[in-house]
């Protein structure tokens, strides 16, 4: 178990340093993200409480977007020289591999949310700020979430030849629960609301999500690599 996780912390280490280097993936998903949110704040002719009540739903539309451009590299970038095959076949668990690329489009989906808030604020006039401890929060359940169904995902679709479309067709469907949720919490607190309520309970179905699935791609990788 302990090497397992020793072995999942430098794949995301090698992992981040090689995205870091090319910064293929955190480009072009930061640069999606901001000209769709550019985009609609000249779409939307809306009053300052109308904006509000649509705010959640607008990020994670481009959160969710923003990862399944970074998720979609997880497995992908191994490709080249056959060193998915190499990885596969080294006495690294299966579990610790995924692990690792999980926690690495972690990182790298949160600095592109992170990114696009200020942008978000100043386009469309919104205190993001005022509930900003549990806005974090929020975020880092629903990115775990979006970036572990995604990165067990990019494993099943890594040999497809139109796996950039088969990605999004696969993870928007299961993502469902979690953006409600996600979307519901982010609007009540960017509202000035406390986490009270319905945003605890909002809370409760991020949580649950993570762990049943952060469980099931972990007890299944094995067989989606081997496959």
């Amino acid at each position: 178990m302990k090497r397992g996780l020793i072995t999942a912390l430098a794949i995301a280490k090698k992992d981040l340093q090689t995205e870091l280097r090319t910064k293929e993936s955190i480009n072009a998903s930061a640069s999606f993200a901001l000209v769709i949110l550019v985009l609609f704040s000249f779409a939307f002719d809306l009053g300052r409480e109308e904006l509000y009540a649509i705010a959640g739903g607008l990020l994670w539309l481009v959160f969710s977007f923003a990862g399944a451009l970074i998720v979609n590299r997880s497995f992908a970038r191994e490709l080249p020289n056959d060193c998915l095959d190499v990885l596969i076949a080294s006495p690294a668990p299966a579990w610790s591999i995924f692990l690792g690329k999980s926690v690495a489009a972690f990182f790298l989906l949160f600095i592109v949310e992170l990114i696009s808030l200020p942008v978000f604020g100043l386009f469309y006039n919104i205190h993001w700020t005022q509930n900003f401890p549990g806005l974090l929060l929020v975020m880092a359940l629903a990115t775990w979430g979006i970036t572990v169904v995604g990165t067990a995902f990019s494993a099943v679709t890594v040999n497809i030849r139109l796996r950039e479309l088969m990605l999004p067709v696969l993870l928007y469907p299961i993502l469902i629960p979690l953006l409600i949720g996600a979307m519901g919490t982010t609007t009540a607190l960017l509202q000035g609301e406390p986490m009270s309520g319905e945003a605890i309970a909002s809370l409760r179905l991020l949580i649950g999500f993570d762990v049943i699935y952060t469980s099931l791609a972990l007890y299944m990788i094995e067989f989606i690599l081997i496959v």
